[in-house]
């Protein structure tokens, strides 16, 4: 197991948690339980930031103040960064994932905003063409939730595929959220690779004290439910808006589940690139 006592601050909060002694029996599946709670919320740390701003600028922003409110949020997304480095909440290396998800966020976005798939409906000074620059912001949130959730838990895989099968399978992923407006849609091809790839594969996480497991399929798509709700809160807040809202919010569409659930495959095979894949035969 990675050591607890590492850079960040959460290290030291951790060790002493897991070294809480608890009877056996409902206290001690109560204790994980919340334990796991806590590691979790402390995983979504960027993110749920980002959408406590999001939702409070909708809310609270005065329309009439001189700093654009997506460049309040741009700012606000900076200042969160290095505060979380200055303050050792965050490793040098998550920083490093947030840098890279939101240059490849920031691209996805030009070209989706241009292909008409959403707007952002408000002005900015901090922009590049049609996308302000916090909304790279919301894909590091999602490189962000992986890379810590992947150190707090220590994780570990039984049955995991090629590394380079799962590169493959992440860049066509990518190809397609850009070529399917112009060529045939390959998603359930992907979905289907992706089955074929990841179907055996199970993830190993530790919570507390013994390793626990599920499908990492399953895994995706939890993490993809929970991204989904995000984004309705997100376009809830006016952050962005799908050519269905454009008369009014109503919920985002289920099928985009699947977009997101595509979108953690990438998410989770760029993170393992930097962590690395602990392969286990099994833990007892």
């Amino acid at each position: 197991m990675n050591d607890p006592t590492g850079a960040t601050r959460f290290a030291r909060i951790r060790a002493h948690l897991e070294s809480v002694r608890v009877a056996a029996g409902p206290r001690a599946w109560t204790y994980e339980f919340l334990l796991f709670g806590f590691k979790q919320g402390w995983a979504c740390l960027f993110g749920g930031l980002m959408l406590a701003l999001l939702l409070g600028t909708h809310l609270f922003y005065p329309a009439n103040a001189a700093l654009h409110r997506y460049d309040f949020l741009t700012l606000s997304a900076v200042a969160i960064q290095i505060a979380m480095l200055a303050l050792r909440l965050e490793s040098p290396r998550e920083a490093l994932v947030i840098c890279a998800f939101h240059l490849i966020g920031t691209i996805m976005e030009l070209f989706k905003t241009h292909a008409g798939s959403w707007v952002y409906p408000e002005a900015s000074l901090l922009h590049i063409g049609p996308v302000p620059l916090f909304s790279g912001f919301m894909y590091a949130a999602v490189g962000s939730y992986i890379a810590r959730i992947w150190r707090i838990f220590d994780f570990g895989f039984s049955c995991y595929p090629p590394v380079w099968a799962t590169v493959l399978l992440a860049s066509a992923i990518y190809v397609n959220f850009f070529a399917h407006h112009w060529l045939p849609d390959v998603r359930i091809a992907l979905f289907a690779a992706a089955i074929l790839l990841f179907g055996r594969t199970w993830i190993w996480f530790t919570p507390w004290r013994e390793p626990r497991r599920m499908p990492l399929l399953l895994g995706f798509f939890l993490v993809a439910l929970f991204i989904w709700l995000a984004e309705n809160i997100g376009t809830f807040a006016n952050a962005w808006t799908y050519p269905s809202q454009r008369h009014g919010w109503e919920m985002v569409s289920l099928m985009k589940l699947g977009a997101w659930y595509l979108l953690m495959i990438i998410s989770f095979v760029l993170v393992s690139l930097i962590h690395g894949i602990r392969r286990v035969d099994q833990i007892r």
